[in-house]
C-alpha cells in the first residue's frame, strides 16, 4: 500500500514534466524564397511558351487597333 502514493506523485510529475515540454509555435518572419527561381530547365520551359504568347497577344492587339483606325480614317 505504500507504492500507490509513490507512483501517484511520480505519475503527477512526469505529466507535468510533459506538459512543460512543449515546444511554442514557430512563426517564421519571412516566407522561404523558391530554390529555383527561374534557373531551371523546367522553369525556362514553363515560362518560355507562355511568355512567346504574350508577345503574340500584343502584336495581334496592336495589329487590330491599327486595322480599326484604318476603317475609321478611310470613312467607315
Amino acid at each position: 500500500m505504500r507504492d500507490k502514493p509513490t507512483i501517484l506523485l511520480s505519475s503527477c510529475a512526469m505529466l507535468l514534466l510533459l506538459a512543460a515540454c512543449n515546444r511554442p509555435p514557430v512563426e517564421p518572419e519571412q516566407p522561404p524564397e523558391p530554390r529555383a527561381a527561374g534557373h531551371s530547365a523546367a522553369s525556362r520551359a514553363l515560362h518560355e511558351p507562355l511568355d512567346k504568347a504574350k508577345a503574340v497577344e500584343d502584336a495581334t492587339l496592336k495589329a487590330a487597333e491599327a486595322q480599326r483606325q484604318a476603317i475609321e480614317a478611310a470613312g467607315g
